[in-house]
């Protein structure tokens, strides 16, 4: 089998970055961080327009006509951009909530990796059209959350069966946003240790600091192996085992880019706490990592007997 991407996913994913780049860029990043985390719906739109939503959905139905190894390409793009809004959700309520697939309306999803005692948690409902397998949106409560471009509510309503059916998915497409932060953190990593002098010598060549970039290419491209394959096999326990190694690679690597970048990596004014805070958030949303490993001990258990 020929596991290397074709020239199509390969334009397809440089399509992505390069309208990423010039819609999304560092300004705007910080534009939402400063405003609160507000959605931008003409972004939404655009991204609509470009068929980032209705990409899975048959050609007939007005979609693109791909598969889930192009999503998670596209997926991938978002996560390195820090993309914000509930992008999973509204890509898996294509064809099903009116206005998911051309982005004009914005479809959000129970945290169905999240905490269940007191409520579930739901991301941007104060500005959602629709929840992922529910009739209307439930009334909810604000509450903190570690990541400034992901409002979150809690809402008394238990997630509704009928969003089970897309936590596969969900979980997996989360990974692949998860891989995009590992490489965007492995890259900031290697840029700053390149331009930072100590000893009148850039800091990425002390022996610490390779050790450090090292690794984080390790984790990043192990979880993205992982996701890749899991997008071929759609298989629920290599879904499970790619949300695990992804989750691991986006906060780790995002730590050890804090590390890299010393003290300056824990201002504001630097991106690298967002990515860390956005990983945190998405380790707990589809499927957490004990959910995760769970699913995978059965499944070695079913084999093993």
């Amino acid at each position: 089998m020929d596991f290397r991407l074709t020239q199509e996913q390969r334009d397809l994913r440089a399509g992505v970055r390069d309208l990423l780049a010039g819609r999304y860029g560092r300004e705007a990043l910080r534009a939402s961080v400063d405003a609160g985390g507000a959605l931008d719906r003409g972004l939404w739109r655009e991204l609509g327009e470009a068929g980032f939503f209705a990409l899975r959905l048959p050609q007939e139905r007005g979609g693109v006509g791909l598969g889930l190894p192009e999503a998670v390409l596209v997926f991938e793009e978002a996560g390195r951009a820090l993309l914000p809004g509930p992008l999973v959700a509204t890509h898996l309520a294509a064809g099903a909530v009116p206005g998911a697939a051309e982005g004009t309306a914005v479809v959000t999803a129970f945290d169905l990796g999240g905490p269940g005692g007191g409520g579930a948690l739901v991301a941007h409902l104060g500005e959602a059209d629709a929840v992922l397998g529910a009739p209307l949106p439930p009334p909810g409560e604000p509450v903190p959350s570690a990541d400034p471009l992901t409002p979150l509510h809690r809402v008394a309503a238990r997630p509704p069966a009928a969003a089970e059916a897309y936590r596969d998915e969900g979980a997996l497409l989360t990974a692949a946003l998860q891989v995009g932060g590992a490489l965007r953190t492995l890259e900031l990593a290697v840029r700053y240790g390149r331009e930072r002098e100590q000893f009148g010598q850039p800091i990425g060549a002390f022996q610490a600091v390779k050790h450090l970039c090292a690794q984080m290419l390790v984790r990043a491209e192990v979880a993205r192996t992982a996701v890749y394959a899991a997008a071929v096999t759609a298989d629920p326990a290599e879904t499970a085992g790619a949300k695990l190694l992804a989750d691991g690679a986006a906060v780790r690597n995002a730590r050890d880019c804090l590390q890299v970048h010393g003290g300056m990596g824990f201002t504001w004014e630097a991106d690298v706490h967002l990515h860390l805070k956005r990983a945190w958030v998405r380790a707990e949303q589809w499927r957490t990592a004990q959910e995760a490993e769970e699913l995978l001990a059965a499944e070695l258990a079913s084999v093993s007997t």
